[in-house]
């Protein structure tokens, strides 16, 4: 995909995968609510997350989200990133407004209902901010695969 499509992709789908390593040495993979700011994402967890907690020990991860449910209609985009954690709260708080701006699909944080507003405030301090800096990207589109464009 190009760059074009992969951003119109990303404005489309809702969850993104996110892949970290483990202590153990296995991938730790867990799904995350996501907004794209200047071509790259950003996401919001729990600070005592494990994915966190992965993050502090090796701060690389892999995003992958992915559409279809027959072969010829698979397409999705895979990152691999290096992570910056944002324990800052004002920074998280704004965030979080943006992300249920997005998954709520008013137009602006300040047209988010109240109680969503105050639940993300609560939020904000016990998470943190989570910048997907992207390193390497590979992506696929089947559905052009019959059309022979690639």
């Amino acid at each position: 995909m190009s760059d074009e499509e992969v951003l119109a992709f990303l404005d489309e789908e809702r969850t993104v995968v996110c892949a970290t390593n483990g202590r153990d040495g296995w991938p730790h993979l867990m799904p995350l609510w996501y907004v794209v700011r200047e071509g790259e994402l950003w996401s919001w967890t729990y600070a005592k997350s494990q994915k966190v907690r992965n993050l502090e020990r090796d701060g690389r991860a892999t995003l992958q989200v992915e559409a279809g449910t027959e072969y010829q209609v698979l397409r999705g985009v895979m990152f691999k990133c290096d992570v910056e954690i944002v324990r800052d709260t004002e920074q998280v708080a704004a965030l979080g407004l943006e992300i249920y701006t997005r998954y709520t699909g008013v137009e602006a944080p300040d047209a988010l209902d109240d109680s969503v507003r105050d639940m993300v405030m609560a939020q904000a301090g016990k998470r943190v901010a989570l910048h997907f800096a992207e390193r390497e990207r590979t992506s696929w589109d089947h559905r052009k695969l019959a059309s022979g464009v690639y």
